[in-house]
């Protein structure tokens, strides 16, 4: 079967798959990478969320790129932050050998996706893998380090060095059955705990493992039943304009993401450039701080405010991100935009609560900060199709660099060549690299999502974090 065939037969019927990062590996390699060479997904196995890690062996035999070993960690890194247990479907070719001083040594590098499974096998999160094809060198420690090991009869193999080593290293001429097969590694060596006659009885008994994990997963929040909006949220689309420079109204995204439509704000009558409101995604009740343009002093505080109610009342935090950044002027910094900033940007990091991050706009400069960019650790971050990150938009990093350039020379006819050249570098270079598809091959976000999703992928976040008891808070909130 195919990696997302075997997803598709481990996760229980008529239950929803939240693939991540689907379009890794986008324009990289010649795109012989597709998906950085696996598929990584959170989905219910036998009634328990379980994350998902399957090696794609039509990729380079499911070898491991350096955006493979990134997309790996990021998916453990989500198993641990929500105690999800792990079904690694294992085939397998090791690091791919070209790429391995991008692979091999460094931390966060292949070694890193190991000492993560044993740090949470240690932690008591669950490590199963089901072994379908060859797995060599570095790919053999996946299931070797696993808590059970399913392995298909007659097609897995689990081997340190293949024939071709052991020939190469002590001249022994073997067999690949012979020296990594499923029945001698079930019968003979105990790497194996289970022998499967097929694929579809070795997901079968992950299922079986899964059923016994004596997994309970209780809610510690104040849910309510879920309401859709009564807005459809299909018409985001629709409100958003094709030209990220024209503004719209965020009130009109969040009325078709949260319950009912309804959502209580939060000083809306003062830095309304910010939106603070609070209401329930799929009954999960939320704090949604989103852009409705730059952020000025008052808006910086108030965000700062807001994200502190919902640290003490345990309220999870959404940052819809369509954000120039601060504002800048003489005016903003005689009126302390710094040290306002600043508040926001301590809040969102001292946070306790979940923190989730959609980019529906641009995301540019500190603002990416203040609303809780990547650098901040979110839970999860995803991006619509029309988001835009970077430091700055290609028209200011282009206007910028020219200026800069032009107090630097004297203004003649080499240097009007000069600036064009410097002015078509720049702007092809930050309308590149600010592409949503750009970041999200490279790892930079969850994935992109369409807008009308958005709804559902946060209640289905939303929801893996409602078993985790709360942190307590012993500090007031302090009024910005």
């Amino acid at each position: 079967m195919l990696a997302r065939d075997r997803i598709d037969r481990l996760v229980d019927p008529m239950t929803p798959f939240l693939e991540l990062s689907p379009l890794a590996g986008w324009g990289l390699y010649d795109n012989e990478v597709p998906a950085a060479g696996i598929v990584t997904g959170i989905g219910i196995v036998a009634g328990t969320p379980c994350m998902m890690i399957a090696n794609d062996a039509t990729v380079k035999g499911g070898s491991f790129f350096h955006e493979t070993v990134k997309k790996h960690l990021r998916a453990q890194e989500i198993a641990r932050e929500h105690r999800l247990p792990c079904l690694y479907l294992v085939d397998c070719g090791g690091a791919y050998l070209p790429e391995q001083d991008r692979v091999f040594p460094d931390r966060g590098h292949f070694g890193s996706t190991f000492y993560e499974q044993c740090r949470m096998s240690a932690d008591g999160i669950p490590q199963i893998s089901a072994v379908f094809g060859g797995c060599t060198a570095g790919g053999a420690y996946i299931p070797a380090l696993s808590d059970e090991v399913v392995m298909v009869r007659g097609n897995a193999r689990i081997h340190l060095g293949g024939p071709s080593i052991v020939k190469a290293a002590i001249n022994e001429d073997v067999d690949g059955e012979t020296l990594g097969g499923a029945e001698m590694h079930t019968r003979v060596s105990g790497v194996s705990d289970y022998l499967a006659d097929d694929e579809a009885a070795a997901l079968a008994q992950l299922r079986r493992i899964v059923a016994g994990l004596n997994v309970v997963r209780p809610n510690h929040q104040a849910t309510v039943p879920p309401r859709p909006p009564r807005l459809d949220p299909s018409e985001i689309a629709g409100l958003v304009p094709d030209d990220p420079r024209e503004p719209y109204d965020v009130h009109e995204v969040i009325a078709r993401i949260v319950d009912g439509s309804e959502a209580q704000a939060f000083k809306p009558e003062w830095g309304a450039t910010l939106v603070c409101v609070t209401a329930h995604i799929h009954g999960h009740p939320v704090g949604i701080l989103a852009n409705n343009g730059p952020l000025f002093s008052e808006s910086a505080a108030k965000g700062a405010h807001f994200i502190e109610l919902c640290d003490q009342r345990h309220i999870p935090l959404v940052f819809l991100q369509n954000i120039t950044g601060f504002m800048v002027g003489t005016e903003a910094e005689r009126g302390g935009i710094a040290k306002h900033s600043a508040k926001m940007v301590y809040a969102v990091s001292c946070a306790r609560v979940p923190r989730y991050t959609v980019i529906v706009g641009g995301s540019y400069g500190a603002g990416n900060y203040g609303m809780c960019g990547r650098g901040f650790a979110p839970r999860f971050l995803f991006a619509w199709p029309n988001a835009r990150i970077a430091t700055m938009s290609p028209d200011v990093a282009t206007n910028v660099l020219l200026e800069l350039r032009r107090a630097s020379i004297k203004q003649d006819v080499a240097a009007d060549a000069e600036l064009a050249a410097l002015e078509a570098r720049t702007r092809q270079q930050f309308t590149e690299q600010s592409d949503p598809y750009y970041a999200t091959a490279r790892l930079w976000d969850d994935g992109i999502i369409a807008p009308h999703q958005t709804r559902d992928v946060l209640g289905l976040c939303l929801a893996l974090a409602a078993a985790e008891p709360r942190q307590e808070r012993r500090a007031p909130v302090y009024r910005m």
